[in-house]
């Protein structure tokens, strides 16, 4: 008997991905890309074109997970007419990407989902059929505790201390120095802050990448860099407590996925709010790959999600 496959895609800001499982729970293909964000990736087409052209063609159905979705009709169109024409012949399920790692992270069952990566955003449902979304407005409006926001404060944080417009927290400054291997004469510094600034070949991923550098530094008890964070944690716990207030559910637990949020630090201070976190069953992928399966009929139950989840670990896709 040949064998069957499903495919899901999480596609984020800065990276995209693929994943190919055969019906015996193997991995048959996994493809990276860059980001596939419509909203500011101009090669997006390009992007999910590239990995849509590694699906086997004994793939039963694909679970994609894509940035931006559902945030613009005009958008949305243009991503379905692109995976129209490349899927054009098996069952999807088409969704947001943080609509996909909610669905992983507690297989299927209720409860919000808080992602914090390049950007940030809540989705949250009861279980029941309702569901509700906060945040994920984009650097520009919000994205209010992402990796983003986080990287774009260091920067001016590092400005107002080049400037001397900040005295106070000057002991943040030479350990953001050494991590993005500055020069620490200041009147060098600035003009090598630039020099950094100008060769970006992507902006945003490249500011969301020094989120990293501030939660590093948090955790060595910098003082400076766990204010950031903790500033962070207070903007990221309002978006877990609008969607249960939304829900009218206060006590529908929470998990999480995304970059930033790999941070201890990060959890601890949300925890503080909003009550210790629930580690995702499945990392974003296994969300996509989840829904595909049900539309391909294959069996699914607890033992093949714990089998999936190992596999992906396995694999390195973990959480």
């Amino acid at each position: 008997m040949s064998q069957s496959f499903v495919a899901a895609m999480d596609g984020g800001g800065s990276k995209t991905l693929l994943v190919v499982l055969r019906q015996d729970g193997a991995i048959a293909d996994i493809g990276r890309a860059g980001g596939s964000n419509p909203f500011d990736q101009p090669l997006w087409r390009e992007t999910l074109s590239g990995l849509f052209a590694r699906l086997p063609p004994e793939a039963r159905a694909a679970g994609l997970g894509l940035a931006g979705f559902g945030e613009s009709s005009t958008l949305n169109q243009r991503q379905r007419a692109l995976i129209s024409a490349s899927l054009p012949n098996i069952p999807l399920s088409l969704t947001n990407d943080v609509d996909m790692a909610c669905t992983a992270a507690f297989a299927g069952q209720e409860g919000v989902l808080l992602l914090s990566g390049t950007g940030s955003m809540a989705w949250a449902t009861d279980g029941q059929g309702h569901h509700c979304r906060v945040g994920g407005w984009g650097s520009l409006f919000g994205d209010e505790g992402s990796a983003f926001w986080i990287g774009r404060k260091a920067l001016g944080l590092v400005t107002e201390l080049l400037d001397g417009r900040n005295t106070q927290d000057i002991a943040f400054l030479e350990p953001f120095q050494k991590a993005l291997d500055l020069p620490s004469d200041l009147t060098r510094c600035g003009p090598a802050l630039l020099e950094w600034y100008g060769n970006l070949t992507h902006e945003r991923s490249a500011v969301a990448a020094l989120a990293r550098i501030v939660a590093r530094l948090a955790e060595q008890d910098c003082p400076v860099a766990i204010r950031m964070m903790r500033e962070a944690a207070t903007q990221l716990a309002a978006h877990i407590q609008t969607a249960r207030r939304k829900l009218s559910r206060p006590e529908l637990p929470w998990s999480y996925a995304g970059g930033t949020l790999q941070s201890c630090f990060l959890r601890e201070a949300i925890s503080e709010s909003c009550g210790t976190p629930v580690a995702p069953r499945l990392p974003p992928i296994g969300g996509g790959l989840l829904s595909a399966a049900r539309l391909a009929g294959w069996s699914v139950d607890a033992d093949w999600i714990d089998r999936l989840a190992a596999t992906l670990e396995h694999a390195g896709l973990g959480n």
